[in-house]
């Protein structure tokens, strides 16, 4: 009785574990209609891997999200919105960034560069992809990263974890990824104004 019992309990667990998203792989498609390509992140991974001197990743969320949620490792942070303080019904609005072209151009070359643009879980990154066209990149050298960093919701009503972000995406994957803030990847212009601030402090001192 005791091993048809176990024998049950093992089958269970066999077939919970043979239907986990995590296990089983997840299933990717681009949220909105966009220009240039779409990968998933493990492909985005191996092509940074095969060519890290001109593949880049691009982290189009907010400088919040970039920070606190965490972010993969060696992305380049360009916000395509800003966190406003403003308060809307849904929170604090955001507001476009009108130099998200520039922003890449500074950072990077369309002539050799390939851009991997990912968000949250894939709908920002798609108008990111259409802004980088239009700003010089080639097609073939601009992605999109499906899934984003966190992934697409729980749609499952009954499930305890409903509305909550776990159906892929580049945490989920298991993907290298930190919470570390780095200069050389944070978003530039702030670091710029940072630079600018500490060398004005320092011409102030040297002149007293």
């Amino acid at each position: 009785m005791k091993k048809a019992l176990w024998l049950v309990t093992l089958v269970t667990v066999v077939l919970l574990l043979a239907g986990s998203p995590a296990l089983a792989g997840f299933a990717y498609e681009a949220n909105k209609p966009h220009l240039g390509g779409d990968v998933t992140p493990v492909e985005a991974f191996e092509m940074i891997q095969k060519n890290p001197e001109h593949t880049f990743l691009v982290d189009c969320r907010t400088r919040a999200e970039y920070q606190f949620v965490g972010h993969p490792e060696g992305a380049y942070n360009i916000p395509i919105r800003f966190l406003s303080d403003e308060a809307g019904k849904k929170g604090y609005i955001e507001k476009d960034n009108p130099n998200f072209g520039k922003d890449l151009q500074a950072r990077f070359n369309p002539a050799t560069d390939t851009l991997i643009i990912l968000c949250r879980s894939g709908n920002r990154s798609c108008v990111g992809c259409n802004e980088a066209i239009k700003a010089g990149w080639p097609e073939n050298k601009v992605f999109n990263m499906m899934g984003g960093f966190e992934g697409g919701k729980n749609k499952n009503k009954a499930s305890s974890f409903y509305g909550q972000r776990w159906d892929g995406g580049w945490r989920l994957e298991g993907l290298p990824w930190t919470y570390k803030m780095d200069t050389a990847l944070m978003y530039k212009p702030d670091v710029d104004k940072m630079a600018d601030c500490a060398n004005g402090a320092a011409l102030k001192v040297a002149v007293k």
